[in-house]
């Protein structure tokens, strides 16, 4: 379950790489896990925050917080409409 462009980066894989501690880590399966036990918003509200190797690893690989998507969020953050309660 991901956007189609946060799908494209993410294929086929369940596996990735988290940047901090370079050890591979399964990807985050909204099935099976509850968003905010790995993820936290930055406090403007702009970027997703990992908050355990799960987090970090899926938002590097998805490529979470490319410019695009940290744009249109800081737009969504000025009508109030962002963050969702997640």
């Amino acid at each position: 379950m991901a956007c189609p462009s946060c799908n494209r980066y993410k294929a086929t894989r369940q596996t990735a790489i988290d940047p901090n501690t370079h050890n591979e880590v399964k990807l985050f399966n909204p099935q099976q896990q509850l968003w905010a036990d790995h993820f936290t918003w930055s406090e403007d509200g702009t970027e997703i925050l990992g908050l355990t190797t799960i987090g970090r690893a899926t938002i590097s690989t998805l490529k979470m917080n490319r410019l695009q998507l940290t744009r249109v969020r800081k737009m969504w953050v000025k009508m109030g409409e962002h963050p969702p309660n997640i």
